[in-house]
């Protein structure tokens, strides 16, 4: 059952919290200045009060997780508007056909951190081939803009250009069939990399059954994509878990501001994601979200009984880990990272810590092992 608080950033808000009024005031101002008089980027730096906020509800970690992310939606759908309007006053016109916005990657998992960046494609409605011209400049132009308003924001440009502006992410909804049918009928890392980006992707405006019938002909693919899902298997080991050969705490040094630094998103959420990409993939779940996957999979059997809810309590320790250092950064002037500082928690969190990147490590191990 979808959450009563997934209806804040919602078109209308019918809903009565009852809650204290010491409780309730700080969220209230908090939802005042992420409102529609705000300017997108005075909504965008105010999210750390509104996680304060929630925060202060006791709210846990991975909801405040949804909830930002709903927040960047948002945003989207302004700019997207605002884009549209635009270019009616320049003489543009209306859409020429249906369309649809995604967002990928973390966005549509709806896990967005703070300082997330775009992921972001389109999905034109079928066209006749000599209108081409005119339909793809319409959207390269709206892409364009949008895309623009939301770094303007603070939802900063994706740097591999996995956006909309781009024509690799903006095509007809039959040109996309034929391109999940040749990319998931060969084993190429590059393309298999874009597809990691791609198969975690919600609609964030317009015609939202146009995404659906993408999801349906990616999961047509899947008996034939052998290959893209032996390399999608065979990447994984390309995202390793925070831990040595000999189970200790230990990142991987990438450009790690210091030697107890872990970057938790790349070497303890990306990993859990990553598996669970393949294993959704594999057995046919249209879910997205790490929580809905893994409660589908528990379900399906294609985990043991308890595994999945287990999994979702490491998915949930790992964000608030991940939240809590970015609020802290926040708090110290500093810009929000996926950086956690060892050396800042204690043996119990070290070892819980230590224990969950173990079972993520055995999720990896399952997902290769499925094929």
């Amino acid at each position: 059952m979808r959450s009563v608080w997934r209806s804040l950033f919602s078109a209308q808000r019918g809903f009565a919290l009852h809650l204290p009024a010491h409780l309730l005031s700080p969220l209230e101002r908090a939802l005042e200045r992420l409102g529609p008089d705000a300017s997108p980027a005075e909504a965008k730096a105010w999210q750390p009060h509104l996680i304060e906020a929630l925060q202060q509800l006791e709210l846990p970690a991975w909801l405040i997780l949804e909830l930002i992310s709903d927040h960047n939606d948002l945003l989207y759908r302004t700019a997207i508007e605002r884009s549209i309007e635009q270019m009616s006053a320049a003489g543009w016109g209306a859409p020429p056909v249906d369309f649809c916005v995604l967002a990928m990657g973390s966005s549509g998992r709806h896990e967005s951190l703070l300082h997330p960046d775009q992921d972001n494609a389109l999905i034109l409605e079928p066209y006749a081939d000599e209108r081409h011209k005119e339909i793809d400049g319409w959207f390269q132009a709206l892409a364009e803009h949008f895309t623009a308003d939301l770094n303007d924001a603070g939802i900063s440009y994706c740097k591999g250009h996995v956006m909309a502006s781009m024509p690799l992410w903006r095509k007809p909804l039959d040109a996309w069939r034929e391109q999940m049918r040749l990319w998931m009928a060969t084993r190429r890392v590059k393309l298999v990399q874009q597809c990691n980006i791609l198969f975690d992707f919600a609609p964030v405006y317009g015609d939202e059954s146009l995404a659906d019938r993408l999801r349906d002909a990616i999961l047509e693919q899947v008996p034939q994509a052998g290959l893209f899902l032996h390399e999608m298997a065979a990447l994984i080991d390309e995202s390793p878990v925070a831990l040595d050969r000999f189970d200790r705490l230990q990142g991987d040094g990438r450009d790690a501001p210091h030697p107890d630094a872990v970057n938790l998103k790349r070497q303890g959420l990306l990993p859990l994601t990553g598996a669970l990409r393949l294993l959704a993939l594999r057995n046919g779940c249209r879910e997205v979200g790490t929580r809905a996957r893994l409660l589908w999979l528990e379900q399906a059997e294609v985990l043991t009984p308890g595994q999945g809810r287990m999994l979702c309590r490491v998915a949930a320790r790992l964000m608030e880990l991940l939240l809590e250092s970015q609020m802290h950064n926040w708090r110290q002037g500093g810009r929000p990272d996926n950086w956690i500082d060892l050396r800042q928690l204690g043996d119990p969190q070290l070892r819980e810590l230590q224990q969950d990147l173990k079972q993520i490590r055995q999720l990896q191990r399952l997902a290769q092992h499925s094929l």
